[in-house]
């Protein structure tokens, strides 16, 4: 008996191997697209960039980022009263910035962007601001060093607001090749930076929030055990922002796509875009800004 068991076993598994072929799909080409990454903020000018959707394997980079943005288009911006034509501040790529409006939370913005033949437009409104209560670091767990950023929330009694968390280290460097070199050039949103208040709607309470890293970093930081971390003797400016719903569930499916990128168990879906005739976004934020000595 054992030994016919054996052989039926054998035979189901060299039954199941001899099952395998090959199998090759065809991936339809899709049309190009526009995307667009446009923001106004309070007290500043908007800033829009243009780019090409990329094809299904295209490889992506910083110099091939770059070479798909759009230059030569019509970028517009009106607050109902002022119209603003943005420049192209780079002669060869599709960056556009304004000079004439500043932001204003309470107020909507009107986007259009005429380019190659076509015509896209959007509208955002910039909330007004949640000041945070308080910020501070602490260590996580066991880490000696490392920690992560927490603050302290209330959240006013109106339901749908909705807020972004993006922080930047200012501080330099103080070892290898990396001395004098400040952390962070720029502002990094982390997953799960845009939330909303549908389950702490009027509720004062604390959270926390890792920190951000760039797909293409190539920082030793971003590499190692520092990774997500804010390390003792950082100085982290955190730039708190309310935002609109459509920018929230942009963010929010945004995030979904990068956690599921390459798990065929994963979901698929469309990230949100409030873009008539292109993808992206067209974002308005009401930032607020605190510092974090991190001892």
């Amino acid at each position: 008996m054992k030994r016919s068991k054996y052989l039926i076993l054998s035979g189901l598994i060299a039954l199941l191997f001899s099952c395998e072929k090959n199998v090759s799909v065809d991936i339809p080409t899709a049309s190009e697209e526009v995307v667009v990454e446009g923001r106004i903020e309070t007290d500043t000018f908007p800033i829009v960039v243009l780019s090409k959707t990329l094809p299904f394997f295209g490889e992506i980079n910083r110099n091939e980022f770059l070479n798909q943005t759009i230059p030569g288009a019509t970028v517009i911006v009106s607050d109902g009263t002022l119209t603003d034509t943005l420049l192209q501040i780079l002669p060869d790529y599709g960056v556009y910035f304004g000079t004439q409006i500043r932001g204003q939370a309470g107020k909507s913005y009107t986007l259009s962007v005429q380019v190659n033949g076509k015509t896209l437009r959007s509208v955002t409104t910039i909330p007004y601001p949640v000041k945070l209560d308080s910020v501070w670091w602490k260590v996580n767990g066991n880490k000696d060093s490392l920690g992560f950023a927490w603050a302290h929330l209330t959240d006013p009694d109106t339901i749908g607001n909705c807020y972004q968390w993006l922080a930047q280290r200012i501080n330099k460097y103080t070892y290898g090749k990396d001395i004098g070199r400040q952390k962070d050039s720029v502002f990094v949103a982390g997953l799960g930076s845009a939330f909303e208040d549908k389950f702490f709607n009027g509720k004062s309470f604390d959270f926390s929030f890792a920190r951000g890293t760039f797909s293409f970093s190539d920082k030793e930081d971003d590499t190692n055990d520092e990774q997500f971390y804010f390390k003792r003797g950082d100085t982290v400016v955190v730039k708190y922002c309310s935002i609109d719903r459509a920018s929230f569930e942009f963010w929010r499916t945004e995030d979904s796509q990068v956690q599921s990128n390459g798990n065929p168990f994963g979901s698929p879906a469309p990230i949100s875009t409030n873009i008539n005739g292109g993808l992206g976004i067209w974002a308005g934020y009401a930032p607020q800004y605190d510092t974090i000595f991190c001892k």
